[in-house]
């Protein structure tokens, strides 16, 4: 009987292991193939060799991957530099509001691309507020700063979505360090830069590598920041895959750029992975004390002050010029474009009132939650068996569809998915494919750091594996479950690209809205555009609160 009962329970543990496989096979890969089949199908057997031959042997296209290879790089020096003064200031001091920071600048991550590029426009742009106040301080000889379609105004937006990437992974890794080593270094004589270039620089090393990487992967894969604020001049994989689908209709040009680029990001994945659980090895080793400290020096209190000012100034200056813009377009202060965001002028089947934007992008965000959140602690359950040979694979193919294009799985999901084109629930699909892999690299640590003994231990006293994740799992692990379904719901709520290709026009969501006033002429579309941006920005602050309150003691991983 003993026997049949442990048969049946690891036919069951792997029945769920196979549901987060499946989705992924059933929702990523077969689009995918789908995408691909139907590009290559009208070449012939040979055709799709003459074809990727002819787009791979362009010197452009290789001067594409060059752009977008070393533009991801410089955009993440960039983020490691602005984002390490700020990763030591949170590892190292307790002061007020340290929480609402933390919120504040996970902010931009989680921001659409359309509204971050409104807002550096609103702010650097050539009518944008830097401009207008220095007419009115120095007159008509005020200098016309004019960064719209530069590559410094991409770069820019690289390190305002990236940052946060930095200071929360590096930062809450740094926080947990044994602060022993480095008061040794400092009893033999070593000084600051020597402790932290030969003790604390070593330790960090594969956090800080983990961390670059992904910023890596976000900006090699950058759309829309580059499609909007680069203009014509500039184009990346991704950018290109969108003009030879979209513009072109060259579905074979734009499958194999696909091709290359999941070639680039399961190997950038690989390396990612394989640090982070480098990094998650080395956590358990720390820490015998805590590295947090009260500020009592007027030189650690300047300290704080010079790197939270530097940071917030560049981090919440772009958004809030876009809030400031949104009451005050016209030269006026006025609420009146919040109200057109409930008006309907064209009365047509096809157009919402603005403001029903809301209700979808909510609904679609609760949605994703409840299928994201389940799978991904499934997949992190998977992925944290001890000594499981397959985990080095899995886990960046699990990581996948954050870096591959959003166009192509959008078409993917028009040509493979023919009973689902017009269901509500190919949204939270879509956004489910993105939450996925951050859902799961939050609960990974989590789930790597539990104490097996605890497990062995409830299992001699004869208690079953769900008693066992009832009583032992879940009061460990309720607060980065917490952490990880806010995560899941506030990138649901900024998720663009994917979207705009297959929800339907009477169903949009809140980008989709912005996205579509930008494109409109007049002021009172710009306008809406403006203060459904704020809106979004205000919802997406709330959520990312909830998340701060909840969020592990510095120890968890971005």
């Amino acid at each position: 009987m003993s026997n049949r009962s442990g048969l049946l329970r690891t036919l069951g543990v792997a029945a769920l292991y196979t549901l987060p496989l499946a989705f992924l096979a059933l929702f990523y890969a077969y689009p995918l193939a789908g995408i691909l089949r139907a590009s290559f199908a009208s070449l012939g057997p040979d055709g799709w060799r003459q074809a990727a031959a002819d787009t791979l042997l362009q010197g452009s296209v290789w001067h594409l991957i060059w752009f977008t290879t070393w533009q991801a790089a410089l955009s993440t020096l960039l983020a490691v530099a602005a984002g390490l003064p700020m990763a030591y200031v949170f590892a190292a001091y307790s002061f007020r509001f340290k929480s609402l920071l933390h919120a504040l600048l996970t902010i931009p991550f989680v921001m659409p691309t359309v509204v971050v590029a409104s807002a550096f426009l609103a702010l650097l742009g050539r009518n944008g507020l830097l401009n207008q106040g220095l007419e009115q301080l120095l007159g008509e000889a005020a200098p016309q700063i004019d960064m719209e379609h530069t590559l410094a105004l991409i770069l820019l937006a690289h390190v305002f979505f990236n940052v946060s990437v930095i200071i929360r992974s590096v930062g809450g890794f740094w926080s947990t360090l044994n602060p022993h080593l480095a008061e040794a270094a400092a009893v033999l004589g070593a000084r600051p830069f020597q402790r932290f270039r030969l003790v604390t620089l070593p330790l960090l090393a594969p956090s800080l590598l983990a961390s670059s990487l992904l910023v890596f992967l976000f900006c090699f894969t950058s759309f829309g920041v580059i499609l909007i604020l680069g203009g014509p001049t500039f184009a990346t994989l991704e950018v290109e895959i969108y003009r030879q689908a979209v513009d072109y209709f060259n579905l074979p040009a734009a499958a194999i750029l696909t091709l290359v680029q999941m070639v680039f990001t399961f190997t950038i994945m690989l390396g990612y992975t394989r640090l982070q659980t480098a990094a998650s090895r080395q956590l358990r080793q720390s820490h015998t004390g805590s590295r947090v400290r009260t500020p009592t020096t007027a030189r650690q209190k300047l300290t704080i002050f010079l790197a939270v000012g530097a940071t917030m100034t560049g981090l919440l200056a772009p958004l809030a010029a876009l809030a400031w813009r949104s009451v005050s377009l016209g030269g006026e202060l006025t609420l009146r474009y919040y109200a057109a965001l409930g008006e309907n002028p064209r009365q047509s089947a096809f157009f919402v009132p603005p403001i029903a934007a809301v209700g979808n992008s909510l609904l679609y965000a609760a949605a994703t939650l409840l299928l994201s959140l389940p799978l991904g602690l499934i997949a992190a359950y998977m992925l944290a068996r001890p000594r499981w040979r397959w985990a080095a694979i899995l886990e960046p193919l699990l990581l996948l569809p954050l870096g591959t294009s959003a166009v192509t799985l959008g078409f993917g999901f028009i040509v493979a998915l023919g009973p689902l084109r017009t269901s509500l629930l190919l949204v939270p699909i879509a956004h489910t494919l993105i939450a996925l892999p951050f859902v799961v690299r939050t609960m990974l640590p989590s789930l790597r750091s539990l104490d097996r003994r605890l497990h062995e231990a409830a299992a001699s006293l004869g208690a079953s594996p769900l008693r066992v994740w009832r009583f032992v799992d879940a009061p460990l692990l309720w607060r980065p479950l917490l952490v990880a379904a806010a995560f899941a719901f506030a990138i649901s709520l900024g998720e663009f690209g994917a979207t705009l290709l297959i929800a339907q026009p009477d169903r949009p969501t809140m980008p989709m809205v912005i996205y579509r006033a930008l494109g409109q002429p007049g002021q009172i579309n710009y306008g809406q555009a403006l203060a459904m941006s704020t809106l979004l920005m205000m919802v997406t602050a709330g959520v990312l609160l909830i998340i701060e309150q909840f969020r592990l003691d510095e120890s968890e991983e971005f």
